[in-house]
């Protein structure tokens, strides 16, 4: 089982590279435009959470915290929960990179921003929200005079 909890991050530190370290490089932005990228933590939940299932489908219906801790402590839960984790954040980080691409926020900013949500999304995540807003007032067009959406004096 440990070997499976090491290897669903693992499978996906190439992409998290590839946004951190290449994030203008052309082949970067065509893997990682495929929803597919977070296709191999997910395979490593299913086969750790298939054979606890049972219980695993127990805890999403009907939801403790008394659940939960003692579930966690069955090395195939928490590696399904880890792997699911894992997904998500490379999910949300494929998201957080493809936008700030089309925003064209600058990749020294997007680094440390995409370090963080592998490490800390729920944190980083509101973080990036609001350094999205600055970008889009900064790269807004101001109206010319005359055109259309201008503002009459």
């Amino acid at each position: 089982m440990s070997t499976l909890f090491t290897l669903s991050f693992s499978v996906t530190v190439p992409f998290w590279a590839l946004m951190i370290f290449a994030p203008t490089w052309r082949w970067t932005r065509t893997i990682i435009s495929s929803p597919w990228i977070v296709a191999a933590p997910l395979v490593i939940w299913a086969i750790v959470a298939l054979p606890v299932l049972g219980a695993m489908w127990s805890l999403v219906t009907s939801p403790s915290l008394a659940a939960i801790t003692a579930a966690t402590a069955d090395p195939a839960v928490l590696t399904a929960l880890w792997a699911q984790i894992i997904a998500w954040d490379l999910f949300l980080g494929r998201w957080v990179y493809r936008d700030s691409r089309r925003r064209e926020i600058h990749p020294l900013l997007m680094g440390p921003l995409l370090v963080g949500t592998i490490l800390l999304s729920p944190i980083v995540f509101p973080i990036y929200l609001v350094v999205r807003e600055v970008a889009r007032r900064d790269t807004s067009p101001v109206p010319q005079p005359g055109s259309v959406g201008a503002q009459l004096p």
